[in-house]
């Protein structure tokens, strides 16, 4: 049986959490240190933990687990990081500060495929 990419699954339970926006950038040809990012954001810091305890629910079920979790307590942004690819779970306000999608411009955005 073929599995699905982590990043894959990530935006599969942060769907299941109904994360908004969520994007993915693909870095392999413009940073060494991570493959894909995967960004999405919540509409409070309830649903933000719970997108991403999801994701970490799922990648688990597959053997994957993070390196690193960051800013769970806060909630504003949570960056959870799986090595070959990080999970940024934002707040609309801090997203819009920080801008990933911007800074990171020249990283290709992968097209998600539909759910089955």
């Amino acid at each position: 049986m073929l599995t699905a990419p982590g990043w894959l699954t990530a935006v599969r339970a942060a769907e299941s959490k109904k994360a908004l926006d969520i994007r993915v950038l693909d870095l392999r040809e413009v940073t060494s240190f991570a493959d894909f990012f995967v960004i999405c954001s919540g509409s409070n810091p309830k649903q933000i933990q719970a997108i991403t305890e999801e994701i970490g629910v799922e990648l688990g079920k597959l053997g994957e687990y993070p390196v690193s979790v960051e800013g769970f307590a806060n909630a504003e942004w949570i960056l959870v990081d799986f090595g070959d690819y990080l999970i940024h779970v934002f707040s609309p306000k801090a997203r819009a500060f920080y801008e990933l999608e911007r800074l990171w411009r020249h990283a290709k955005v992968v097209e998600i495929p539909p759910g089955v």
